[in-house]
C-alpha cells in the first residue's frame, strides 16, 4: 500500500486525542476534492517495530511518504489543524502557488482559509513573481495564489504588481510594501499571519512556538469572566505598538489542560487574571510586571521596559520551610538555593523535580535512600528542589528529573549526572567526586519528559483514514 501520510499515535496520549478530529477532517477534505493523497494512522503501542523503523520518539508523529517511497519520509512540520495539514500536503504534491485565472478562484481561496496570500503580477515570469514563488515554497502553513488576470486585479482594487495577505481577523488584509525578495516577503507574511492577540490552544501551539517571534507576553484570564472583553480590549490596544516584536497571547485560566502552564509561571487559578512575559531564546527567561492591573497603559510600559532591556528576570521561589534540613534529603527553594549549593565546603547533589512527573516519583524512594546513606556525612549533602515553583539563575531546568552535582570549592562548578539512576550508581558518583557518571553541565544531556496523560481514552475511528 503506497501511503502518502502516516500518523503514529498512542491511545493514552492527550495530544493524539486532540489531533483525531482535525486529521479526520483533513482526510475528508482531501477525499471530497478528489485528491489522491491518502491518510493513515497506526497505534505505535501495538506496532512497536513499525514505530522503531521510522524513528518515532514521541506522539503524535506525522510522516509524509511521496510516491510510496518509505526510505526517506519527510517529517510533517506545520500546525495540527485540518487546514494546516491540507495546505502542507498540497504544497508537497502540487505547485507552491495556485494559478488564479478568474475572480471566483481568488474569492474561493480567501473564503476557504483563515489566511491566504495572493501575488498580483502582470507578468508571472517577472523577477518579483519568481521571488514570490520562492517564498511560497518556503511556507507550509499558508496557501498561496498567483494571478495576472485583470478582473482579479480590479476586484481586489490592485493596480500594480503587489502581494496581499488576506485574513479573517484584525484588519482583514495587509499589502506588502517592501522590496520583492524571498526574505522580506517571508518576514512580512510571518509578521501578519497571526492575530494581534492569539489564544493558546493545542491547535495554535505549533504556530506560537514555531514562529519567528520568541518574546511572548501572556495574559492568563478566565474566558467566562464578566470583564473578559474589557481585559481583551486593553490587551489588544497594547499589542498594536509591538507587532512583530512581541507576540500577545491569552490563556484561559479555567481550562484543565492549561493548568501546567499556570504552574510553570507559579500561578494559581485564583490569582488570575495575570500578566507574564517570557523569552524563548537559548534560555527561557520570565518577567513579571510590577503592577497586576491589566490596562493598556501598564502593559505598554511593561513591554517598553522589556524591549529596552531594563527588566530584571522574575525568579520564582517558595518560602524556606522551617524544617528544610530536618530530613536526610534537604529541601531547597529559590531563596536558599545559592547559599546551600555553592557552600565551598560542601558537595551538594540536587534533584530538580516536578510533583506531577512520573519519572520523579519512581526516583523518589532511591533518592531518599541516598539521603539516608549520607545523612551523617560532613561534606556531602543530598537535596531536592521543586522546579515548578522555584527557579535560580545558576541552573536552567528543561526536563524532569534533572540531576546536578555542585562540588565543594569556590569555582561554582556544576556537573550533570548521566549515569544509572540506582543507589549504587549515585554512590559511585559521589564517592568519585562527580567523575563516574558525570559530565560538565550542558554536555550529553538527554532530556526526559513525563509523557503519560492519565484519563485520556483511545482515539475514535472516524473519517476516511486507513487503519494499520
Amino acid at each position: 500500500l503506497a501511503l502518502d501520510v502516516l500518523v503514529t499515535y498512542a491511545p493514552w496520549c492527550g495530544h493524539c486525542k486532540a489531533l483525531v478530529p482535525e486529521y479526520a477532517k483533513a482526510a475528508s477534505t482531501l477525499k471530497a476534492e478528489g485528491s489522491d493523497i491518502r491518510l493513515a494512522k497506526v497505534d505505535a503501542t501495538e506496532e512497536a517495530d513499525l514505530a522503531q523503523e521510522f524513528g518515532v520518539r514521541g506522539y503524535p508523529t506525522i510522516k509524509f511518504f511521496k510516491g510510496g517511497d518509505k526510505d526517506s519520509p519527510k517529517e510533517y512540520s506545520a500546525g495540527r489543524q485540518a487546514d494546516d495539514i491540507v495546505n502542507w500536503l498540497k504544497k508537497r504534491t502540487g505547485p507552491a502557488a495556485t494559478t488564479l485565472g478568474e475572480v471566483a478562484q481568488a474569492e474561493s481561496l480567501i473564503a476557504d482559509n483563515e489566511v491566504a496570500v495572493i501575488g498580483f503580477f502582470k507578468d508571472v515570469e517577472s523577477e518579483g513573481a519568481k521571488a514570490f514563488l520562492k517564498a511560497a515554497e518556503a511556507l507550509d502553513d499558508v496557501p498561496f495564489g498567483i494571478t495576472s488576470d485583470d478582473a482579479v486585479f480590479s476586484k481586489f482594487e490592485v493596480s500594480k504588481d503587489a502581494v496581499v495577505l488576506f485574513k479573517k481577523f484584525d484588519e482583514g488584509r495587509n499589502t506588502f510594501d517592501g522590496e520583492l525578495n524571498k526574505a522580506d516577503l517571508l518576514s512580512f507574511i510571518k509578521g501578519n499571519q497571526l492575530p494581534l492577540v492569539i489564544e493558546f490552544t493545542e491547535q495554535t501551539a505549533p504556530k506560537i512556538f514555531g514562529g519567528e517571534i520568541k518574546s511572548h507576553i501572556l495574559m492568563f484570564v478566565p474566558k467566562a469572566a464578566s470583564d473578559f472583553n474589557d481585559k481583551m480590549s486593553e490587551f489588544k490596544k497594547a499589542a498594536e505598538g509591538f507587532k512583530g516584536k512581541i507576540l500577545f497571547i491569552f490563556i484561559d485560566s479555567e481550562v484543565d489542560d492549561n493548568q501546567r502552564i499556570l504552574e510553570f509561571f507559579g500561578l494559581k487559578k485564583e490569582e488570575c487574571p495575570a500578566i507574564r512575559l517570557i523569552t524563548l531564546e537559548d534560555e527561557m527567561t520570565k518577567y513579571r510586571p510590577e503592577s497586576e492591573a491589566i490596562t493598556a497603559e501598564n502593559i505598554i510600559a511593561f513591554c517598553t521596559l522589556f524591549t529596552e532591556g531594563k527588566l530584571k528576570p522574575h525568579l520564582m521561589s517558595q518560602d524556606i520551610p522551617e524544617d528544610w534540613d530536618k530530613n536526610p534529603v534537604k529541601v531547597l527553594v529559590g531563596k536558599n538555593f545559592e547559599e546551600i549549593v555553592f557552600d565551598p565546603k560542601k558537595n551538594v547533589f540536587v534533584e530538580f523535580y516536578a510533583p506531577w512527573c512520573g519519572h520523579c516519583k519512581q526516583l523518589e524512594p532511591i533518592w531518599t535512600k541516598l539521603g539516608e546513606k549520607y545523612k551523617e556525612s560532613s561534606d556531602i549533602v543530598v537535596a531536592k528542589m521543586d522546579s515548578t515553583a522555584n527557579e535560580n539563575e545558576a541552573v536552567k531546568v528543561h526536563s524532569f528529573p534533572t540531576l546536578k552535582f555542585f562540588p565543594a570549592g569556590d569555582d561554582r562548578k556544576v556537573i550533570d549526572y548521566n549515569g544509572e539512576r540506582t543507589l549504587e550508581g549515585f554512590s559511585k558518583f559521589l564517592e568519585s567526586g562527580g567523575k563516574e557518571g558525570g559530565a560538565p553541565a550542558g554536555e550529553d544531556e538527554e532530556e526526559e519528559a513525563d509523557v503519560s496523560t492519565p484519563g485520556v481514552g483511545t482515539e475514535s475511528s472516524v473519517g476516511p483514514i486507513i487503519h494499520l
